[in-house]
């Protein structure tokens, strides 16, 4: 019977960058500034405070007349803290 043969591993060799300006834009990332992460932690806080508040009052405060748009604005708030918080590096 005949002997088969042995297939030989090709060497690995990874790919060039194709676009060096993207390389360079992304080494060029620095830390994001002191106030993302301070105005998430703000609206967090807020928001948390807000649904809180509308539910220990009953709906009477923050605002009565928004009845369950209170709701809607607290989670609001926590909503556009994690659209910050996607900024933070």
């Amino acid at each position: 019977m005949p002997k088969s043969r042995v297939r030989k591993k090709k060497v690995y060799t990874p790919p060039t960058e194709s676009n060096p300006a993207a390389m360079a834009r992304a080494r060029k990332r620095r830390p994001s500034s002191r106030w993302v992460p301070i105005t998430a932690l703000v609206l967090i806080v807020a928001g948390i405070a807000w649904l809180v508040t509308y539910y220990m009052t009953q709906g009477q405060y923050p605002i009565a007349a928004w009845t369950f748009w209170n709701l809607a604005a607290g989670f609001g708030l926590l909503v556009v803290s994690l659209g910050v918080l996607t900024q933070w590096r």
